[in-house]
């Protein structure tokens, strides 16, 4: 209920207030340089996409507390940017803690996956490959790795309210961990349900991104002067150029459109299980 009460909330809250898209439509569009770099050059695009994520870090507690403040307006009636400095400003420190929190979480799982392969890789490719007791020693690995991720996605599934506790609240970073952990515990089918839809519709358009980054790599074609294992790079037309633009344009306007409508939806649907 609460999930198709968002729903039906959600869009008229952005068409009263399309201003709700410009936070997001400036990261998109601080991002655009970057998507087209990677059909030049895609080794020097990861070191700045390496660097912009450093940017990120720091500045997505600010965008995180001014797009939830401002979403919170936008179900009432009207918003606008003022609210988005005044809140990101307002809940930053907080919003930044929980955030790193929820950082080193992924640093430390991720840590124990990577390690946990590697252990994998040695024991098979190093005792023998199909032995029994390699076997088994592997089926135990892959057990701990499955538990280890069923524990990391109980942690997301749980907390991740926890920026909106802290805006709409008015909560530490502490408490709005906690308080995001008692609501998801005593809403766990709604939850789960707007979970499932956020992360089918974010499945989808990252589909769409993976192939549109696909697109923008630059593809490699053999030439006649070159040695039958070598390659060079094929060069770009102006038509092809002009395609690129257009892929990336269409990757900011669709990130765009599903950032403002998922941090509406988001609001809302905590405002309702929230009462």
């Amino acid at each position: 209920m609460a999930v198709q009460t968002a729903l039906r909330q959600s869009p008229g809250a952005l068409l009263r207030n399309p201003v709700l898209f410009v936070p997001i439509l400036a990261l998109m569009i601080v991002q655009f340089p970057i998507l087209l770099l990677q059909s030049v050059n895609p080794l020097l695009a990861s070191v700045a996409s390496a660097a912009l994520s450093l940017v990120f870090v720091a500045a997505m507690p600010f965008v995180q507390g001014g797009l939830f403040a401002m979403a919170d307006e936008a179900l009432g009636g009207r918003t606008a940017l003022d609210t988005f400095v005044a809140a990101g400003k307002q809940y930053y420190v907080a919003v930044l803690i929980a955030y790193l929190v929820l950082v080193a979480v992924n640093f430390v799982f991720g840590m124990f996956g990577f390690a946990a392969s590697i252990a994998g890789g040695v024991l098979f490719l190093g005792s023998g490959g199909f032995q029994s007791a390699n076997l088994a020693a592997l089926a135990v690995i892959g057990v701990v790795v499955a538990v280890a991720l069923l524990a990391y996605l109980l942690i997301v599934f749980f907390v991740q309210f926890y920026g909106q506790a802290i805006v709409l609240e008015d909560r530490d970073a502490v408490d709005g961990l906690k308080r995001s952990v008692g609501v998801v515990r005593g809403n766990l089918l709604s939850t789960f349900g707007y979970t499932v839809l956020a992360g089918v519709v974010g499945g989808l358009l990252g589909s769409v991104f993976a192939v549109s980054s696909f697109v923008l790599t630059p593809s490699t074609t053999s030439s006649p002067a070159m040695g039958p294992g070598m390659a060079a790079a094929a060069p770009q037309t102006s038509a092809s150029i002009a395609g690129l633009a257009g892929v990336t344009a269409l990757i900011v306007v669709l990130g765009t459109l599903f950032g403002g409508f998922f941090t509406v939806f988001s609001v809302s649907f905590y405002r309702e299980i929230t009462g």
